[in-house]
């Protein structure tokens, strides 16, 4: 970040086209990654229309490309083709753009209101605020909103899946725009006095200093809420509804990547552009700009999408002929979810992995983003420092997805699943030792700190991303039909909401406890290698089960066959 900026744009440049060069020799995303077993099940599929008999078209174009050249040219080219960009023909291209366009400005805005709501918070009430807003704001608000949205489902929905859409995320974008021209800039005058809260609370505790800056927490819970609606519901809903099964296998691996050039994008617009603003004020006044053009930029091409593919493609896309009707996911409630999972050792042993990850990695991010704070103090500093952290790590998730796929075929499920919490384990080790032992009073020893939190965070992201998600959705294809539909839905209740919610309240009972997160990391790491334990026990134990099922499946196939 030291760098001029023509010179950082040169750079991320460079490494975009490295990144992209490296990407033709490897394996085609509709092979054994995540994302592709994630959208069918762990089948896979090839088009081949170089050995159809029909003209190949261009990716950019549209336009035939003549055939000729040897047959070893022409499969290496369609390779190729597969492993880069698996869409074929001008009505292919323009639908997989129009639709993926939507995901990109999805996830470009998630990631500007969530380096904004972490600045806020961090800069304005301290990282340990987070732990608080999650439990006792963002987890009654989202549940009060998929309430809601069940019943503007069942009013407009059935008439309109379109209008359902707009209602949805129009109010998102809206309190966005008024947190910038309205209430931030009359903040001084809507918070009241932090001796004022703590004369009716009793102290100038984490709990009395939200309150006093209420305005922050509730930018910080609406953005949480966005982050969680939008990827599932506005994107991957209406995905669901206009790409079918066919599409699929080549259409979800390339909207994974979307996901990597996002951060990418708004992680250089906060560097180059936002964060070079005189007050926060302006730096906000910016980004609003842009976040309110990305949100017309969403509306406008869902319905440009959904124009284009009912003047294409006459029956609708979630009427897949190839296929039966989809079962719809069972709703299984906390309880439910917890009675379905005692009953399975195979299920159990996945959602302690998953408790795992969503509670260790709180711990780490916690106290990282409180040294952060201490380097960057300023909203500015802050802000321009995650806008680089996000570039960053949106790089590295295109690089590893490609090579997640590859370490999984090559090493097996075992070795991919205990990555995540082995690199995890491993590059604690020197960043709690900074906290503990260099100490972070003085300022070299604070950089140290960040910089192997920083690398630890980054890491931790992006083996998640690789090789985290898709072991724990290939653990699912082995299984019963039942344990594949309710097991996964108990683990996505229970798990999430247990990693989430579970680590907020050991963050703020040790806040409550020490003071601050840093004062408490000999006690937070304690408990990081307690959960890292079992989560690494859990995944070598359902290992062995996980190949004994498929290695049986094999045997099966093979008697089949003869």
């Amino acid at each position: 970040s030291n760098l001029a900026p023509s010179r950082q744009r040169l750079l991320l440049l460079a490494l975009l086209a490295c990144l992209f060069s490296t990407s033709y020799s490897l394996p085609s995303p509709s092979g054994s990654t995540g994302l592709e077993i994630a959208g069918t099940a762990g089948s896979s599929s090839r088009v081949k229309s170089l050995s159809s008999g029909k003209p190949c078209v261009s990716v950019f174009s549209g336009v035939p490309v003549p055939r000729g050249g040897s047959k070893a040219a022409m499969s290496k080219q369609g390779s190729l083709r597969d492993a880069v960009f698996p869409i074929y023909g001008r009505q292919e291209v323009l639908k997989f753009i129009s639709v993926a366009s939507i995901k990109f400005f999805i996830v470009f805005v998630l990631t500007l209101t969530r380096d904004t709501k972490d600045t806020l918070m961090v800069t304005e009430i301290g990282a340990e605020s987070i732990a608080f807003a999650k439990v006792y704001g963002v987890l009654p608000c989202a549940a009060a909103y998929i309430a809601l949205y069940g019943k503007l489902d069942d009013w407009i929905g059935k008439r309109s899946k379109k209008a359902l859409y707009f209602v949805t995320t129009i109010p998102f974008f809206a309190f966005f725009l008024a947190f910038d021209l309205f209430i931030y800039p009359n903040r001084a005058s809507l918070h009241p006095s932090l001796s004022s809260v703590a004369a009716i609370t009793g102290s100038t505790g984490i709990v009395s200093k939200i309150l006093a800056n209420w305005t922050s927490a509730l930018f910080y819970i609406v953005a949480e809420l966005y982050s969680s609606v939008s990827i599932g519901i506005l994107f991957w809903g209406y995905a669901n509804e206009v790409v079918p099964v066919g599409q699929a296998k080549r259409f979800y691996p390339l909207f994974g990547q979307m996901s990597s050039l996002g951060p990418i994008a708004a992680g250089q617009f906060v560097v180059q552009y936002s964060s070079k603003a005189e007050t926060f004020q302006g730096s906000l006044d910016r980004l609003t700009a842009v976040i309110t053009l990305s949100g017309l930029a969403i509306l406008t091409m869902r319905t440009v999408s959904e124009a284009y593919i009912s003047g294409t493609e006459p029956e609708p896309a979630a009427a897949s002929k190839a296929g039966k009707p989809k079962k719809e996911k069972p709703k299984l409630s906390m309880v439910e979810s917890a009675r379905f999972l005692a009953g399975s050792k195979y299920l159990r042993l996945l959602a302690t992995m998953v408790v795992g990850y969503g509670l260790s990695i709180n711990f780490t991010e916690i106290i990282w983003k409180s040294l952060v704070k201490k380097m960057y103090p300023t909203a500015l500093e802050y802000s321009h420092f995650m806008g680089v952290f996000s570039s960053v790590v949106g790089v590295t998730t295109f690089f590893v997805i490609f090579l997640g796929g590859t370490v999984i075929k090559t090493l097996g499920w075992r070795v991919g699943a205990l990555a995540t919490p082995s690199i995890m384990a491993a590059l604690a080790v020197p960043f709690f030792g900074c906290v503990l032992v260099g100490g972070v009073d003085n300022k070299a020893a604070l950089r140290v700190a960040v910089a192997v939190g920083t690398l630890q965070s980054l890491l931790s992201k992006a083996t998640k991303y690789a090789l985290f998600d898709p072991t724990t959705q290939m653990a699912y294809i082995p299984l019963d039909q039942e344990s594949k539909v309710k097991g996964k839905a108990a683990i996505d209740v229970l798990g999430s909401r247990l990693g989430k919610s579970g680590g907020s309240l050991v963050q703020q009972a040790m806040v409550l406890a020490f003071g601050d997160m840093v004062s408490a990391a000999p006690a937070v790491v304690a408990v990081f290698y307690a959960v890292l334990a079992a989560w690494i026990g859990a995944a070598g134990k359902l290992g062995v089960m996980f190949e004994d099922l498929t290695e049986g499946d094999a045997r099966k196939n093979k008697k089949k066959k003869a």
